[in-house]
């Protein structure tokens, strides 16, 4: 899918080196279709990295996608130059009047935090609020999926007893899924996270089924019937290297950490990791891009939801 971003965003010159298809922004104006808006809410304090992660998977299709950036406008990320914000990423409050066909929630390093005392709780449930009437299908990741579940349907978070860091085995369990096209029985997704959902939780909730899910890792992805609202728990976006990067942060600052599982040859940090995941994670995005948002949104943004009963 060609991504329409600015010239000057540094994942651009990234992702030309690995010869992902972008546009600029007078080859998209002579494109005679309307591209698919998806805003992208940037919670992760490495933004740069977070970016280049989803717009490498959002490049890989055959339609146009214009991407809005979004940090919120109540905390100041510290990780990020602020000449980076000012010129790629708006604020919430510049575009809730706008309609758009996707938006993506990213995770954030603040799990073990009630969600209430997150310093801005209170305008990410104005964003979800927002996503209901606004949005057409909204892909929620690790925390984000967690909060959008514990403030839609009151899911609680557990503290897990050690970090679920690793490459993991997962299965489907909706083979007619749409978003499951093409998947293997067997495939795998990278996690990073202290906490988790657990399955009797969700089961109580109509609305929502349980698509993939592992026994090492839980629950995976779930989403709302109308498939209006996507959840995933891992990090199928990950780059091969940033498990590493993670572990290698954390036995810098000695913290307790172990060894990512089933990512480095024989659990060896000194060997270089097997990338198991982009497969599944090009398809993840991809059918979510073409089930979920592009065969069911309005030509005309302002129809923005359209109503369905089932995808």
């Amino acid at each position: 899918m060609p991504v329409k971003i600015p010239i000057t965003l540094p994942a651009r010159s990234i992702l030309e080196r690995e010869n992902i298809f972008i546009m600029d922004e007078e080859r998209a104006a002579h494109q005679d279709i309307r591209p698919l808006r998806v805003a992208i809410l940037n919670l992760m304090p490495t933004k740069i990295a977070t970016e280049t992660q989803l717009l490498r998977l959002l490049s890989n299709s055959a339609l146009q996608v214009e991407v809005t950036l979004l940090h919120t406008a109540t905390y100041e990320s510290k990780n990020t130059d602020a000449d980076h914000l000012l010129e790629h990423y708006v604020t919430f409050k510049e575009i809730e009047k706008e309609k758009f066909d996707g938006l993506i929630i990213t995770g954030a390093p603040i799990e073990q935090m009630p969600f209430e005392e997150v310093e801005y709780w209170d305008e990410m449930t104005h964003i979800l609020d927002w996503a209901e009437t606004n949005v057409e299908s909204t892909f929620h990741i690790c925390w984000g999926a967690q909060a959008a579940l514990y403030y839609k349907y009151g899911i609680p978070k557990y503290d897990l007893p050690s970090k679920m860091f690793g490459v993991y085995e997962h299965r489907i369990l909706s083979s007619t899924e749409n978003l499951l096209r093409g998947f293997d029985d067997i495939f795998l997704a990278p996690h990073s996270r202290h906490t988790e959902i657990r399955r009797a939780d969700v089961e109580k909730i109509d609305e929502l089924k349980i698509l993939a899910e592992s026994d090492e890792a839980g629950i995976y992805i779930l989403g709302t019937k109308d498939g209006r609202h996507l959840f995933i728990t891992g990090h199928s976006e990950y780059d091969p290297l940033t498990l590493k990067g993670e572990y290698d942060r954390d036995v810098n600052k000695g913290l307790p950490i172990h060894v990512p599982q089933n990512y480095y040859p024989n659990n060896d940090p000194n060997k270089a990791p097997n990338v198991r995941w982009r497969g599944h994670a090009n398809l993840l995005y991809s059918n979510w891009l073409n089930y979920y948002v592009y065969q069911v949104t309005p030509f005309d943004p302002n129809e923005i939801p359209k109503s369905i009963s089932k995808r």
